[in-house]
């Protein structure tokens, strides 16, 4: 889902809004072998709010997660910065992303982006990127090659 009224994009901001989106996106996932749910949900620089689903495959490592379909999706429409995102899942804990989707996140955001982490029900926390992945590998790191 996106919305090009950049009124309306505004109020999925709130981390409730957002929650419930990744809360929404999650019952599109396609989980034949995990029976996993996992659903996410970003506001991107370009006003625009994005969904994504975990869908998986029978070559394992084919499978995408639901935050890097989400941000596949936004970077193919011309977003740049992720300014906040809401993971959900069908876990009663607040939903991590892993760990090639915190890296992969991590081109796209600021230190202080908030992650709004929520279980099945909806109840979330709150925590920074720097908060799970502190000292990631950034382009900056490439600079001095060569």
């Amino acid at each position: 889902m996106l919305k090009d009224d950049m009124g309306a994009a505004a109020a999925y901001y709130e981390p409730e809004s957002l929650v419930r989106l990744a809360v929404e996106a999650k019952e599109n996932a396609y989980v034949p072998y995990s029976g996993f749910h996992v659903g996410a949900a970003l506001y991107a620089d370009n006003g625009k709010v994005y969904t994504g689903c975990n869908v998986e495959n029978a070559s394992y490592g084919a499978s995408i997660c639901a935050e890097r379909t989400a941000v596949v999706k936004a970077v193919s429409d011309g977003a740049r910065r992720i300014l906040a995102i809401a993971i959900s899942s069908d876990s009663n804990n607040p939903t991590m992303p892993c760990g090639i989707c915190r890296q992969f996140i991590s081109e796209f955001c600021a230190p202080d982006m908030p992650l709004y982490l929520s279980n099945r029900q909806g109840e979330y926390k709150v925590y920074t990127f720097d908060d799970i992945l502190p000292h990631s590998f950034k382009p900056s790191d490439m600079e001095d090659v060569g």
